[in-house]
């Protein structure tokens, strides 16, 4: 495709449209002005238009003519004029057909601009609200849901640049911090955090709020019960030495806040009657961004309709090539945050020829697997509780958990921890079969489900195989060293996909299928579908 005709074309189709190529922005877009009509409109009204030359992403859109009867904050409507006529990711622009979509893209905002005018998509403002709330970057690590007043840590970047963190346990906090680099300083700031039912949307005549008495108002319109929370600790805060207070609101749409700063100069005459009844309403206030980084929120984010695996207990036995990549992955879903605890135990070390398919690299050679892998887990997430038992599971003491998790792919281990924990603990075991044909995990749940130990008989009996025909037997090795069973990493991420998924259904409570399999070598035919096998009456275990 032919860059500089294709953009030719394009600027001559928009000539028709009543535009005219205007210059190239600093970033090598294509400018051009011209008036934007909306349906059933009968003016247009002046807009500025650029483009992407390579036509990968949408055209951006500003309003240049705004009419000055229309409220200061609209939904889609930026303060400089930029329209926002559709949300970036919905949509994919095809790059063979450039003038097709992006006269179709002219034409989406038209309609979008006429809704405006028309007072029209009005509870878009909510659902905005974030673009309409810049301020200074606040970080929350809270994991409670206490109000009240809160802690507040100033710390540096490596560049100097100064962040706010509020938290309800500053040892957790501290230690994320010092994962950043970040030095704490000794500054701080009177944090208060209020709660409020209703969703936060820009005032449409008077944004953004500039005074104690602008916020106030624009509160009142939305909760007065919060608004009053907030006046009263405001002034609580005034009669203290501090020099300012944050306030955090929190929410059903997001948490966001505010920074007053108190003037304790000389006062000044106060002219309105509010003023000389409470000062506060004329000082300023700066808007503060509130991010989260609790725990709670960083694994909910992802699955925000499932429980996490916040506050569980749970161990991993074996910290190999699947445990490796399935530890990671459970952490991600919330595993040891929240009170909750992930105990990995492994005694083993890793050596160069375990590199090839293993979480861990080079640099953890020599290194015990269980205490590397906590290692870097607690790199991942700092505020996560991560305990490693470099022992054989025989002689360890793994105290009161909610799930054992096998993932030693050694079946006479596996027998052995099914007859040692028995239920009511549930017990997941994930291993490979053959020579990466395919994963397998199988969930001991319930009275009446079979163990891995019952899989074992089963399978001896030709019954809940995973294949039609015999596994392959494919060893490898170099003389002494001794053989190992070749496959690549990504059936252990496979393994261990497979056991992440089946450890979240566990805790939302799906407990069926219970075993699950997923075949990789293609040239093979499942034997058994996904189900729940019952108990074998030959298994020691279960028919003692």
């Amino acid at each position: 495709m032919n860059n500089v005709v294709t953009v030719t074309d394009v600027i001559d189709a928009f000539k028709q449209q009543g535009f005219y190529f205007v210059c190239k922005t600093d970033d090598g877009w294509f400018k051009l002005q011209g008036q934007l009509l909306p349906p059933n409109a009968d003016k247009g009204y002046l807009c500025e238009i650029q483009m992407d030359p390579e036509f990968f992403d949408l055209p951006r859109i500003r309003l240049l003519d705004i009419p000055p009867e229309l409220p200061k904050t609209l939904p889609h409507l930026g303060a400089n004029g930029d329209l926002c006529y559709l949300a970036k990711g919905t949509i994919v622009l095809d790059i063979f057909d450039p003038l097709g979509q992006s006269l179709a893209c002219l034409q989406r905002a038209a309609e979008v601009f006429g809704q405006i005018l028309q007072g029209e998509m009005i509870e878009d403002l909510a659902e905005e609200f974030f673009a309409y709330w810049n301020g200074w970057l606040c970080f929350s690590d809270m994991q409670n849901d206490e109000l009240g007043r809160q802690n507040c840590i100033v710390a540096e970047a490596a560049n100097g640049k100064p962040f706010l963190f509020i938290t309800d346990n500053e040892d957790r906090t501290t230690i994320k911090l010092s994962s950043l680099g970040f030095q704490i300083t000794d500054k701080t700031l009177l944090t208060y955090r209020v709660k409020t039912a209703a969703q936060p949307r820009p005032l449409a005549n008077q944004w953004p709020p500039v005074t104690v008495a602008d916020m106030l108002a624009w509160q009142s319109t939305l909760d007065p019960r919060c608004r009053h929370n907030i006046h009263e600790r405001i002034k609580e805060g005034e009669r203290t030495n501090a020099k300012g207070v944050l306030i955090i609101i929190e929410s059903p749409l997001m948490t966001y806040g505010f920074v007053v700063f108190y003037d304790r100069q000389e006062p000044v005459k106060k002219d309105r009657l509010k003023e000389r009844r409470d000062p506060s309403y004329r000082l300023k206030v700066t808007p503060i961004s509130v991010v989260r980084i609790d725990d709670r929120y960083l694994a909910q984010r992802n699955m925000p309709k499932s429980k996490t695996l916040a506050g569980k207990h749970l161990a991993i036995v074996g910290c190999g090539t699947i445990g490796g990549y399935l530890s990671d992955m459970l952490v991600k879903a919330g595993a040891g945050t929240c009170g909750g605890k992930l105990t990995l135990v492994d005694f083993d070390i890793l050596l160069p020829q375990n590199i090839g398919r293993h979480r861990l690299g080079f640099s953890d050679l020599i290194s015990n697997k269980a205490e590397a892998m906590a290692k870097e887990l607690k790199r991942l997430a700092p505020g996560a509780e991560i305990r490693a038992l470099p022992v054989d599971v025989r002689l360890a003491q793994l105290g009161k958990l909610d799930l054992l998790i096998d993932a030693t792919g050694e079946e006479a281990l596996g027998h052995w921890l099914c007859g040692y924990y028995q239920l009511p603990l549930p017990m997941l075991s994930v291993w490979i079969e053959g020579p990466g044909t395919g994963v397998r995990a199988l969930l001991r749940a319930n009275e009446s489900g079979a163990c891995f130990r019952c899989l074992w008989h089963s399978n001896r009996k030709g019954e809940l195989r995973s294949t039609l025909s015999p596994l392959p037997t494919i060893l490898a090795g170099h003389g002494c060293e001794g053989l190992y069973v070749p496959f690549p990493a990504s059936v252990s991420v496979q393994a261990a996909s497979l056991g992440a998924e089946m450890t979240i259904d566990w805790v939302n409570g799906i407990n069926s299928p219970a075993l699950r399999t997923r075949l990789i070598d293609r040239t093979q035919q499942p034997a058994t579908p996904d189900c729940d096998p019952q108990q074998d009456r030959e298994c020691p275990i279960c028919c003692q």
